[in-house]
């Protein structure tokens, strides 16, 4: 005869969390972010780059919005909760969000493009990595007054 005993005893890590966070307060551990955050992944392609989000599930005609506003790239949306009070276990997080991306000063919203394809949204901003007024500028090797003060000086002494 086999006898299973399942123990009660307390996990002694379970509340490790807890006791870190009354030790050290708020600031020390960061708290987790509720909501749905999607992964950001950022590409050079050529002078273009290349932003992509992952958002699986959702409707892009109607939940997410790409803008440029004051310089950056935003992309904004939400993740429905469809299910009506249904219990269970519940991994996925839903949710609004918000990524933004600083753009070059030189990029408009003209030069923005996006798609989504399998879940990937894919933002693509032309000329990104251009230099939009690229000037090469002279290096001197000393300041131009010492150079000037320089030959002046060399005229002046003798040579020996």
């Amino acid at each position: 005869m086999n006898t299973i005993t399942l123990w009660g005893r307390r996990d002694p890590f379970a509340d490790f969390d807890t006791i870190v966070r009354r030790a050290f307060g708020p600031i020390a551990v960061p708290q987790r972010r509720p909501g749905f955050v999607p992964a950001a992944e950022v590409s050079r392609d050529g002078e273009d780059a290349v932003v992509r989000l992952e958002l699986p599930g959702l409707d892009i005609a109607k939940d997410v919005t790409v803008d440029v506003e004051d310089g950056r790239l935003v992309v904004a949306g939400e993740r429905r909760d469809e299910r009506n009070g249904e219990g269970g276990l519940r991994e996925v997080r839903y949710g609004s969000f918000r990524r933004s991306f600083t753009l070059p000063g030189h990029v408009t919203a003209d030069d923005v493009s996006a798609s989504y394809d399998a879940g990937v949204l894919t933002v693509r901003v032309a000329g990104a990595h251009a230099s939009a007024d690229a000037r090469r500028i002279a290096i001197t090797t000393a300041a131009p007054a010492a150079v000037e003060a320089g030959e002046e000086r060399k005229a002046d002494t003798p040579q020996a």
